[in-house]
């Protein structure tokens, strides 16, 4: 399919343009300098997209805290309403919304569309989280007393989010924070400001045939340091949830942490599978093709280490190299291809980088590694996934980069593969390949693996919504989706009440005048 051909069609139907305002605060808006958006597919510029200035800015965050001081007033379920209309109109344009992922980002079709659904899933979650926004009632040592807890909206939620994932991100965010009470600031990466409008004007339409004030959902599109440090430095924002690199996080929680803010980081991985001697090696192929090859290695869930028990690596290996060579490189609109290309020049640079540090430590290359160019690839932007036989220790496999590269690595005991999994500075998703039960619950134990995430016989990548999103070290301790990480965007108020005549003292205090 035809790029230019295909934004033609999708472009009037998500209500986007050639030339796009990239600011909202219940208008739209924007004066600094537009970005100019191409597609990694083939270096064609599909639209252009205006950026915040300073007073932009402020005038946005401004909208979007009077925004919020009524929308905390509307009831929870009345709240869900809204979301579940959000998430009946993301799957009328799903089909659209999922090509132009795909023309920003490079995915695969798809992937594009399953992150479209992500959205549409984390509607349905918050939808009936809008009911189950439970507190306590505690026991207290006091007579005559009630003490309970109960949780409250928070104000306005800043939300940085990465490229790779350029919509599901901020829905994870925004649906529950809107439920909770929240009003939502969002700074889109300045790679896929197109996917960001796109989201926005759906949001706008649903919030006014709604009734209530669409700059519950604003957008501040631009830089990280136009935008990006204004937003971590902004005391209007009690929460800024941050998807990116590790080197962005710890500026994010750094300014934050300055002004006594909450953060909620989700970083880098560096995530591994364990393949044992009596795993399914079908079932464990799949699941590293996709793991590793998926998004081009671009997810953060990516899987960037294999770790084989000695007995079966040289087989693996062989697999491994066999179905890499069956990968179709591509235009990813086209049904076939299997992975598109990286991001950016900047990203095939790292690729390249990464490769030649591998080599100079002594890694032997198994298969890929190559750029591609001429014809379909004239973007320069594709390259062949690549495996390398590398040693864990190495500085650049501790170091996460955001390509298909992938490491491989022999273990002898488990005990040591799974030193040699949680032995990265990253924390995020991992997995073991096994049949034996023992293996499992020994990597699911409290010594075994260190991640956020821990998977026995599927991969690293493709989390569920149902489930908190997130890791620990130097993925930040973030967590996003399910479960109970609504908790982060509401406030915890402990509140005791005293219905007796008398006034007793907590810990049996005598205090008499």
């Amino acid at each position: 399919m035809n790029v230019k051909k295909v934004a033609a069609e999708i472009f009037p139907r998500l209500g986007l343009k050639v030339h796009n305002r990239g600011v909202f605060a219940g208008e739209w808006f924007g004066a600094g300098t537009p970005i100019e958006k191409y597609s990694p597919i083939d270096g064609s510029v599909i639209g252009y997209v205006s950026t915040a200035t300073h007073t932009d800015y402020d005038r946005t965050a401004g909208a979007a805290q009077r925004a919020f001081q009524a929308w905390r007033d509307v009831p929870g379920p009345k709240r869900g309403e809204v979301v579940r209309r959000l998430g009946d109109a993301l799957r009328a344009h799903k089909c659209d919304l999922g090509k132009l992922v795909t023309l920003e980002t490079g995915k695969i079709l798809p992937e594009g569309e399953g992150e479209v659904q992500e959205m549409i899933d984390i509607c349905d979650f918050a939808t009936g989280l809008s009911r189950q926004l439970y507190g306590l009632t505690i026991a207290t040592e006091r007579p005559g007393h009630r003490m309970m807890e109960q949780w409250h909206p928070l104000g306005v939620v800043g939300i940085i989010s990465a490229f790779n994932f350029p919509v599901a991100v901020w829905s994870w965010n925004s649906a529950l924070a809107a439920v909770c009470g929240d009003a939502t600031l969002w700074k889109p990466s300045e790679k896929t400001p197109l996917t960001a409008v796109a989201c926005v004007k759906i949001a706008e339409r649903v919030c006014r045939e709604s009734g209530v004030d669409p700059a519950i959902f604003s957008l501040v599109s631009g830089d990280a340091a136009n935008v990006g440090e204004v937003l971590a430095a902004d005391h209007r924002l009690p929460l800024v949830s941050a998807t990116g690199s590790t080197r962005m996080g710890r500026r994010v929680g750094e300014v934050v942490a300055k002004r006594f803010g909450r953060s909620l980081l989700e970083l880098g991985g560096n995530n591994a599978i364990i393949v044992t001697h009596s795993a399914d090696l079908k079932l464990a192929m799949r699941a590293i093709l996709f793991g590793a090859v998926g998004t081009a290695g671009q997810r953060c869930t990516s899987t960037r280490r294999i770790i084989v028990h000695e007995s079966i690596e040289t087989k693996l290996l062989k697999a491994l190299v066999e179905a890499y060579k069956q990968v179709k490189i591509g235009n990813p609109l086209d049904a076939d291809t299997l992975m598109g290309p990286l991001i950016d020049f900047a990203a095939v640079e790292n690729f390249t980088n990464a490769i030649a540090a591998a080599r100079k430590h002594g890694g032997r290359i198994l298969c890929g590694g190559k750029r591609l160019s001429g014809g379909a690839y004239a973007s320069g932007l594709y390259v062949t996934p690549c495996i390398i036989e590398a040693e864990n220790a190495w500085s650049i496999v501790q170091h996460e980069t955001f390509a298909p590269i992938l490491y491989v690595m022999s273990y002898r005991t488990l005990d040591e593969a799974i030193a040699l999994q949680n032995g990265v500075p990253q924390g995020l998703s991992s997995a073991i390949f096994t049949n034996d039960v023992r293996e499992a619950e020994v990597f699911l134990a409290s010594r075994g693996s260190d991640c956020g995430i821990a998977n026995v016989n599927i991969g690293t990548s493709g989390a569920e919504i149902g489930g908190a999103f997130g890791g620990e070290k130097e993925t930040g301790g973030g967590r996003e989706s399910g479960s109970d990480a609504w908790k982060a965007y509401m406030r915890r108020q402990t509140a005791t009440v005293n219905y007796s005549k008398e006034l007793p003292l907590a810990q049996g205090i005598k205090f008499g005048v």
